[in-house]
């Protein structure tokens, strides 16, 4: 009897060291969640914590995690992203209070969605001017608090009249605030405190490490081995294979990756392909498609950085391209500025993608590329989906045989899945409609467009520049035309753009900015009548639309397009008539 008691407890033993083990991984195995970034740069009314939590309902049925900006507190005097933190264990932001916070993951947690922070622990600001002036923090009857003997020696408060006495950087450096040596036996006892409150106390799930080339990987794995967490994401931003992978196992801990990581390489490759037709970069090799690493690729079509910059913009394809992250190998990570734009379509591929079973470790097919588009084939636990890209989309009738049905298609992209796969959650998904504020009018003929800004921002004069390959509707001096605020819609100021020049043309593309003084929308496809957000996100076409008709014309012949383009239509979509929408089905 005492021999099978051992026995037993060395069983329960096994099982526990083996469930902790797996919990360190860094990124479960075969995990088949989705991922939202719930943030966009200088979101802090869009999403504040209170604003989030009012969403519960609906993001908790589609995403299994949310990635939200760091919480703790780095400056009363001004709204910031919260990238410079001064405090760790005081959570008041520009997002909102320490109770919000709070509130807010556990509302999430409640509906089986976990909250993911935003973890910087490569810098540190200090309380004032003094560069090397850090608080002094209690949790759980221990004080915190960091010296110049926990600041990199070769960092640039050296050169401003200061002695940080640390060992040197062991990574890159970062000018913007003091960078932590993480050798130092305090810093990683701060750290290992700050997750252990994140986790333990406020109620997160998973860290997602900031700049972690700004120190080396090692220190991620004790992290992460201290803490006992399930999600880690590093964003080792560089659109190289080998120097991410390279991050990855520098994590490792007894021959395993301690962290996941941002598939960049995937994002350029995207870039690539959707924004300058280069459909073979897609087949390069990223995190995603190497069996190696999948499990531990965090795929994104854009971010609150990258989203920002206009270098390569993916134009029309934004939506094709999510369609693309949502059938792949991985972890999806979908950005808040396309969910709120493409919504439906959305919504409706994270259930295409947990209709067939794709996980971070399902099997790639095939995936080749033509000069006009991409095709991939990927495995899941319950059937396979078939994604075709670009032009390739016109040869759907060859590739895809009776063993497969159309579950969805788009702006270049049809997604089809194997005949096994039930789609019936998708007829629950109906159309996002759009009202537009009664203080946005469009007169007949007339080229325009509305945007929303927060009455409380630096957005006090807005400024457009609209244009395509060949014309300027703006004036053709950045930063372009100015806009006049017509009026508001819960609490933020409503500008509208309309063209008074004599080009019977319409711009290609739009961006809104507030008079050159460092905001901007990324480069957003013109519609006329469009009302866009701060974020860039199209809300819907304003056009004085009275009702709806489906499949019902009338004796007027002319149709338009949500552009305003006069059109045939002779493909199922929404179209203008007689001051209507149709539906053409």
């Amino acid at each position: 009897m005492k021999k099978l008691l051992i026995l037993l407890l060395a069983f329960l033993l096994c099982i526990s060291t083996s469930q902790e083990t797996m919990a360190t991984e860094g990124w479960p195995a075969n995990y088949n969640g989705v991922m939202l970034q719930g943030f966009y740069w200088d979101s802090f009314s869009d999403t504040s914590w209170a604003n989030l939590e009012s969403q519960a309902d609906e993001l908790s049925q589609f995403f299994e995690l949310i990635w939200v900006p760091n919480s703790a507190y780095a400056n009363a005097s001004s709204n910031n992203m919260g990238y410079h933190p001064v405090y760790w264990f005081d959570h008041r932001s520009a997002f909102g209070t320490e109770a919000q916070l709070r509130s807010m993951i556990k509302t999430f947690k409640n509906k089986g969605t976990g909250i993911i922070e935003d973890v910087v622990i490569n810098h540190r600001a200090s309380v004032n001017s003094n560069w090397l002036n850090f608080p002094r923090e209690t949790y759980k009857g221990i004080t915190y608090q960091l010296t110049a003997s926990d600041i990199c020696q070769d960092d640039e408060a050296k050169d401003n009249g200061y002695k940080p006495t640390g060992a040197k950087d062991t990574g890159e450096s970062w000018g913007g605030a003091r960078d932590l040596d993480h050798t130092s036996q305090n810093v990683q006892d701060n750290v290992k405190a700050y997750e252990d409150f994140l986790l333990n106390d406020l109620g997160y799930v998973g860290f997602r490490y900031d700049f972690v080339k700004g120190y080396a990987p090692k220190y991620v794995a004790m992290y992460n081995q201290a803490a006992n967490v399930t999600y880690s994401v590093g964003e080792c931003w560089d659109g190289n294979k080998t120097v991410v992978t390279n991050w990855l196992n520098g994590t490792k801990q007894d021959g395993k990756i301690q962290s996941a990581a941002f598939d960049f390489p995937m994002k350029y490759y995207i870039n690539d392909a959707f924004a300058e037709g280069k459909w073979s970069r897609l087949s390069a090799g990223a995190l995603c498609d190497d069996n190696s690493y999948k499990r531990y690729a965090v795929t994104f079509v854009d971010n609150h950085d990258t989203g920002r910059f206009s270098e390569c913009p993916l134009y029309a394809n934004v939506e094709a391209a999510n369609a693309y992250i949502l059938s792949l190998p991985g972890t999806p990570c979908v950005w808040l500025s396309h969910w709120k734009t493409y919504k439906t379509a959305i919504k409706k591929q994270i259930l295409i993608r947990r209709a067939a079973g794709i996980t971070n470790q399902s099997q790639i097919l095939t995936q080749q590329a033509s000069a006009q588009g991409f095709t991939l084939c990927v495995q899941g636990t319950r059937g396979k989906i078939l994604l075709l890209l670009g032009g390739d989309t016109e040869n759907a009738g060859n590739t895809a045989q009776d063993n497969y049905k159309i579950a969805l298609e788009g702006t270049n992209y049809r997604l089809y899945v194997s005949g096994n796969v039930d789609l019936s959650a998708l007829d629950d998904i109906k159309e996002d409609t759009f009202t537009a504020p009664d203080c946005c009018t469009v007169n007949e003929g007339e080229v325009c467009a509305f945007f929303e800004a927060p009455a409380n921002s630096t957005w006090s004069t807005v400024k457009c520049w609209a244009w395509d390959s060949k014309n300027n509707y703006t004036g053709g001096t950045w930063p372009g035309a100015v806009c006049t605020k017509v009026g508001t819609n819960n609490g933020n100021n409503v500008w509208k753009w309309s063209y008074s020049g004599t080009l019977t043309t319409v711009p290609t593309y739009i961006i809104f900015n507030n008079n050159n003084n460092g905001q901007q929308t990324p480069d957003l496809d013109f519609h006329n009548g469009g009302y866009y957000t701060e974020a860039g996100a199209l809300q819907g076409i304003v056009t004085g639309i009275k009702a709806i008709s489906a499949d019902s014309p009338s004796s007027d012949n002319r149709y338009y397009n949500l552009n305003g383009q006069q059109v045939v239509p002779n493909r199922p979509g929404i179209y203008i008539h007689n001051g209507k929408r149709y539906i053409k089905r």
